[in-house]
């Protein structure tokens, strides 16, 4: 799953960066205009002005933003957090309603060059999904068991605020001692949602009150010997600078401060909240439960898939995969010659030790030292499938203790765009059993090569096009790539055993199943524990898998519905264009194709692709540019 973090502070807390020009899951539906005649000059000086006001208004968005100037490398307000407040989601959107009337009322798209003719339509059907979605402004738990303000802050801290030099470990100390404020935020957000009919179902806060209570372990919370998550964090980060001695002192004095005024009161009320506001919760699941919560389940999928596609058909879908997947398991269980049903041979993959390291030190460095090396391997043979390559580095990297229990078996966080900081994999090596070897393949081409970072870090490489596009995302197009690129290496020759080949459809089975289950929860009001039984029954992954998937589809409605729409869509417009061109096709100039402008909606990139296959046919030179 691409750059989980990262998708928390985008996607789910959306008031966290409200930038209204960034996010992007929503299906553009404006029809391309016939472009009428105007001079070259005339379009370079439209299509400059466009532009020009693109960077404009991405730069009001990115001083409103701390956090996401952090994240891109900017330290301009580094000791800041983002407004969380119900003010600054209204300004947020008084700020769109007039970027729409700017985009409707004074630019001529038809002058506009065919680059920034797609950052116009991105643009403006983005603006017209965020004015309509505001009334869903409230439909999300800014707190859960995967993901929120209270396990950000650390994770925030520890992996995107750099300390190299004084003022920044300053600013590490003025960012403890906001947390206070931004939690007071965060809760009258808790309690605005709460009187508006929506509230996490009771399985989600014993799990977000551990991650909150797991923070305040240790020096200078506790008398113990064990520096807390944060303390420890910042003291490392000192001794990797230039310092004296006594500004070493003053500062680390300054955090223990900061830590037990500021951020132990912060978790304090926070956990309060969430204890007696667990005693109200119920074990209703789907969003169904919310006030019209059908319209917006519906707009949700419309979003997250860039589709018109309901949640019958969604349903539908994921049930034929499944029984695709299925009968493709079952040619490889009788290849190695395993007797019984697939079932019983889900239930060996499952329990048998050969398929799993040992659950020690030793046994989760092997698997991330054989991580590491199907990344190497992988890198070398990009020219295979690529005609460009990300300049930025990737690294492969195990998630961090302190939220490994709550956090995704596998996610990627993009490079910083300064190039400060590389692409990074994180495998979750907290349940052993839940990362099985024969998954370990597929698990890394989608999170790492050629999958996220191949698409993430070459999209914000791009030059030329406004910054909302190259940060921006779709998660059909993002998700389905990254599924999609689970497959292709096979068709390098690699998945050369047989369990490996297992375990990438095991991984689309995953996928497929999601499909069936999102949309149960949330349209067919399944419950939990059918969810689960569901993932148990059809697939070989371990029960923890089963649960924790479950649950997220529980607190991020659709999203998990994107990976197969996406990666269906892209095969389908490489079979047409295989179908087509026939000996012209080449895979490196599809996949340039998909990959050359950023994350598009679905229905954008088939008419790419449909653009690259008239063109190839008409021998006309170099693929068109959208």
């Amino acid at each position: 799953m691409y750059n989980f973090k990262l998708m928390m502070m985008k996607k789910t807390i959306k008031a966290t960066l409200l930038i209204a020009l960034m996010a992007g899951t929503l299906n553009c539906k404006n029809e391309m205009k016939e472009v009428p005649t105007v001079t070259p000059e005339e379009m370079a000086t439209a299509s400059k002005v466009m532009n020009d006001w693109f960077q404009q208004e991405w730069e009001v968005e990115l001083a409103l933003s701390p956090m996401l100037q952090t994240y891109l490398g900017d330290k301009t307000d580094y000791g800041k957090w983002d407004d969380l407040s119900k003010e600054a989601e209204e300004a947020a959107l008084a700020r769109t309603n007039g970027r729409l009337a700017y985009l409707k009322d004074s630019v001529n798209p038809n002058a506009l060059d065919e680059p920034t003719k797609l950052s116009y339509q991105l643009a403006l059907q983005q603006q017209e999904d965020e004015i309509s979605d505001y009334q869903y402004r409230l439909y999300n738990y800014p707190i859960n068991q995967m993901f929120g303000t209270h396990s950000e802050v650390p994770s925030f801290l520890i992996n995107m605020h750099q300390v190299t030099d004084k003022s920044d470990a300053e600013a590490y100390v003025s960012r403890l001692n906001g947390v206070d404020k931004l939690f007071e935020q965060a809760i009258e957000g808790l309690k605005e949602r709460e009187a508006a009919g929506i509230m996490p179902p009771k399985f989600v806060f014993p799990r977000a009150l551990e991650s909150c209570r797991n923070i305040l372990k240790g020096v200078p919370f506790e008398n113990t010997s064990e520096y807390s998550t944060l303390l420890e964090d910042f003291q490392n980060k000192l001794t990797n600078i230039d310092l004296n001695e006594e500004d070493r002192k003053s500062l680390l004095a300054a955090a223990k401060k900061a830590l037990l005024n500021s951020v132990q009161p912060a978790y304090e009320k926070l956990i309060a909240f969430l204890e007696d506001q667990g005693t109200r919760a119920t074990s209703d699941h789907g969003a169904w439960k919310f006030p019209n919560g059908g319209d917006y389940y519906n707009n949700a999928l419309a979003r997250t898939t860039t589709t018109d596609m309901t949640a019958d058909a969604i349903h539908e879908l994921g049930l034929s995969e499944v029984e695709r997947i299925h009968a493709e398991m079952t040619a490889i269980k009788n290849k190695v010659g395993y007797e019984g049903s697939l079932q019983d041979f889900f239930k060996f993959m499952k329990d048998d030790e050969q398929f799993y390291y040992p659950d020690t030190k030793e046994g989760r460095e092997e698997y991330m030292k054989t991580a590491t090396m199907l990344i190497d391997t992988m890198k070398s043979r990009l020219d295979e499938l690529f005609l460009r390559k990300p300049k930025a580095d990737m690294i492969v990297k195990a998630v961090e203790p302190f939220r490994e229990k709550s956090a995704g078996k596998a996610f990627y966080q993009a490079p910083a765009i300064d190039g400060s900081r590389p692409g990074t994999y994180y495998a979750n090596m907290y349940d052993i059993k839940a990362m099985p070897k024969y998954q370990m393949e597929a698990l890394a081409y989608h999170e790492g090569i050629p999958g996220h970072h191949m698409e993430r870090a070459m999209s914000q490489e791009l030059e030329d096009i406004p910054m909302f596009r190259k940060i921006g995302g779709y998660t059909a197009y993002v998700e389905g790539w990254g599924l999609y690129t689970e497959f292709i290496p096979k068709e390098m020759g690699l998945y050369s055993d047989p369990y490996s080949d297992f375990g990438r459809l095991a991984m689309e089975l995953w996928r497929a199943c999601r499909l069936v289950v999102d949309t149960g929860i949330h349209a067919k009001k399944w419950t939990r524990e059918e969810g689960i039984k569901y993932y148990t029954d059809n697939t070989p992954n371990a029960k923890s898998d089963a649960i924790k998937m479950v649950e997220r589809h529980i607190v991020m409605p659709s999203q998990a519905t994107a990976y197969k729409v996406g990666m269906n869509k892209i095969l389908e417009l490489r079979e047409t264009a295989k179908t087509e061109l026939g000996e012209k096709f080449d895979i490196r100039e599809f996949h340039d194709v998909v990959l050359k402008n950023g994350a598009v909606p679905l229905n954008f990139l088939e008419r790419m692709v449909n653009d690259y296959i008239a063109r190839t046919l008409n021998d006309k030179g170099e693929i068109l540019d959208q």
